[in-house]
């Protein structure tokens, strides 16, 4: 019994020694370039090529050119339906595994040159990139290291075409925002699997554009989320630990992937993947699998909603334009976004700050401005949040951290009071780019939030109040 004693009260003492321990450690900061990615939160993925008129989702390479032809093409269009769902930019697979080539690259025979689509005069990436531009989109591309049609592919050789490749890209359809690797690693037509020159390929793209992020299953800037459902853990750190790792099969575990790590040395925040249809790739028969807005609304919640961005597939069809099911799938899912965060009720209270014992008044952190922050320094208690003249009733809350300095909160508490009565108590451990907390309508005229675990200081940039469509909420986050 004096052990146990002893031990409750070393307790706190172990807790403070912990955190002033991980206080001494340097936090991993984003660059500018990560924290304008992370910004833009939702955007959309486009997969397209030979496997759009095949009804494959992995080309085997040996696919005759011809069979790309997208008689329609219209880039504009993708970027039309992209504006109308609110999305800050596309990620075009301009080379998938199948190694064909939706540009005229001199460093394959595989590619929109050798097609008839435009008398092979068509460049798929020139109009997208164009498109966005003209539409204030962000363009990125996919470009898979794995390559089932060229002859080097399994040699020292081919390490130097897909560098080739690459610089391509910068100098002729640049800027890119995000530069996508998939790790897939596989046999090329000579049956030879590629060792993939890693750190040759990131010091090519630094060199070309130091301000492009790049995605892998370790980053180096965006991680991937560790699975295809668009879904992050209720946990997730900005952070992850990549010594020894590398993309593909030598990446961390997926569950390490969905919530990276608390302590993590290098800041590699997660980019959440999913399909707006069952495939990649377009395929006819899934016109009427697309998913629908609520659905979408709800993967908006464990992606964005945990800290992680949205990366939403939707593949163009086989005319070269984005089909008709998907684009009112798209609106949808912008309407009832809107229609959710667009009332803020926390502007019809007044925000408060508690300090040493002192309770003073701060603006409401609600103009979804992150440069506007409240800092709570010290474990010990620091509440801040929005008292109401008189109940309201929402729920949910959004909170947002200030993650110039790194990410910093570790567990949360949230108390809902009327009349200094509690009325509902939330808990939550990370807060990160964006927390959305979803829970029954509940009536109060306070909300309190209390920091109960912290690696440094934490800035709450947001304390966002709403009422949603209980029937989106089902599946409570």
């Amino acid at each position: 019994m004096r052990s146990k004693l002893k031990t409750l009260l070393l307790l706190p003492l172990l807790l403070w020694a912990g955190t002033q321990a991980a206080r001494a450690q340097p936090q991993p900061k984003p660059s500018p370039s990560q924290l304008a990615w992370q910004d833009m939160e939702f955007y959309l993925f486009m997969h397209f090529g030979p496997n759009t008129f095949t009804d494959k989702e992995w080309g085997q390479g040996d696919e005759p050119e011809d069979i790309f032809n997208p008689r329609e093409l219209d880039c504009r269009q993708w970027c039309r339906v992209a504006r109308a769902a609110g999305a800050k930019g596309i990620i075009i697979t301009a080379k998938h595994h199948d190694g064909f080539c939706l540009w005229p690259s001199r460093y394959s025979r595989h590619t929109v040159r050798e097609s008839k689509w435009k008398n092979g005069k068509g460049d798929v990436l020139k109009e997208l990139s164009a498109a966005c531009r003209e539409y204030g989109l962000k363009f990125g591309v996919y470009i898979s290291p794995w390559d089932r049609n060229h002859p080097d592919y399994g040699t020292p050789a081919y390490n130097e075409v897909f560098v080739n490749m690459m610089k391509e890209l910068f100098t002729n359809y640049g800027p890119i925002r995000e530069l996508w690797w998939d790790g897939a690693n596989g046999e090329g037509p000579n049956g030879k699997k590629q060792v993939y020159d890693w750190p040759l390929f990131r010091a090519t793209v630094k060199k070309l554009s130091p301000n492009t992020v790049i995605f892998s299953d370790v980053g180096p800037h965006i991680r991937w989320v560790g699975n295809e459902n668009g879904e992050a853990g209720e946990t997730n750190w900005n952070t992850l630990d990549t010594e020894g790792f590398t993309p593909g099969l030598g990446a961390p575990p997926q569950d390490t992937l969905t919530t990276g790590n608390r302590n993590g040395k290098h800041w590699i925040p997660a980019e959440a993947d999913v399909s707006i249809r069952p495939g990649w790739f377009y395929h006819k028969e899934e016109d009427d699998k697309v998913k629908t807005p609520e659905l979408l609304f709800g993967i908006y919640l464990k992606s964005v909603g945990r800290g992680a961005a949205l990366l939403l597939n939707v593949p163009p069809d086989r005319s070269g334009r984005i089909h008709a099911n998907d684009s009112a799938s798209l609106v949808g899912f912008r309407k009832l976004r809107e229609q959710s965060f667009g009332q803020r009720l926390a502007k019809k209270g007044k925000g408060f700050f508690i300090s040493h014992k002192e309770k003073r008044p701060v603006r409401v952190l609600d103009d979804g401005n992150p440069s506007s922050f409240v800092t709570v320094t010290r474990l010990q208690p620091q509440p801040l949040g929005i008292e109401f003249g008189k109940p309201q009733t929402f729920n949910c809350i959004v909170l947002q951290e200030n993650l110039a300095e790194g990410q910093s909160c570790a567990r949360f508490r949230i108390m809902l009071t009327n009349k200094k009565e509690l009325v509902r108590e939330i808990s939550g451990t990370t807060i990160g780019r964006k927390r959305i907390i979803c829970f029954p309508a509940t009536a109060a005229d306070a909300v309190t939030l209390s920091m109960e675990e912290q690696k440094g200081p934490v800035r709450i940039s947001e304390i966002g109040v709403f009422r949603v469509d209980e029937r989106l909420m089902e599946k409570k986050n």
